[in-house]
């Protein structure tokens, strides 16, 4: 059963992620807690949905909202990732699994009874990991979230923890990799494997996307 909306409970945890759907890069998920005050300041700062953002602004805001609000960022990196999904083989459970992960974290810092997320899928998912560290939160699952300041503002730590990650893998490979799923990324990944061979592909990119197949079948 989904909880009752925390509108009138202004302590909360808001959970966002990024890099779901981008072939290369990590996912990171991201938990911020937002009271009173912090909720007035992140106003103050215009904070909204990372999606309504510029990279760039997204960039300079995260340390802003690190400073003002008690927050967790977990950055599954790809080479994690492929080996989480390999085993879990579900990327709703592996998204559940980063959520409870982020969530444990911060409730190692604060203290807070609700938490709202986007809907990826049941809310039980990440009940049931918490549970089994003896964590107990009412968890809300909305569609577009992100209209909640906490989980917008967790949607921007995550994006800008993406981003810096994605640059940081493009210099190791000497080759841009673009954000999302798209012929760009298609020939950004053939350049990965020729000028590093098949293998570092995993290092970089989510490999259960169509796209490796694509780009495999390029090669052959």
């Amino acid at each position: 059963m989904t909880a009752p909306r925390p509108d009138n409970r202004i302590e909360r945890i808001g959970i966002d992620e990024s890099g779901k759907g981008d072939y290369f890069g990590p996912l990171v998920i991201a938990a911020v807690f937002v009271d009173a005050t912090t909720q007035s300041e992140l106003a103050l700062m215009q904070v909204r949905d990372s999606k309504k953002i510029s990279d760039g602004r997204i960039l300079e805001m995260a340390p802003d909202i690190k400073t003002i609000c008690p927050h967790s960022v977990i950055a599954i990196g790809p080479q994690k990732y492929n080996e989480l999904y390999a085993k879990i083989k579900n990327l709703n459970r592996l998204l559940a699994w980063g959520h409870a992960k982020a969530l444990e974290n911060l409730l190692d810092r604060v203290s807070c009874k609700h938490a709202i997320s986007d809907q990826f899928g049941n809310e039980r998912l990440i009940l049931n990991v918490l549970q089994e560290k003896g964590r107990k939160i009412v968890l809300e699952q909305r569609t577009k979230a992100e209209s909640d300041i906490a989980v917008a503002a967790a949607s921007i730590l995550a994006r800008a923890e993406f981003l810096l990650r994605l640059k940081r893998l493009s210099g190791e490979v000497g080759t841009t990799l673009p954000k999302g799923a798209s012929p760009a990324v298609e020939l950004a990944a053939r350049m990965v494997i020729k000028k590093h061979g098949q293998d570092r592909l995993g290092a970089v990119a989510k490999l259960h996307f169509k796209t490796t197949q694509a780009v495999l079948a390029r090669l052959t």
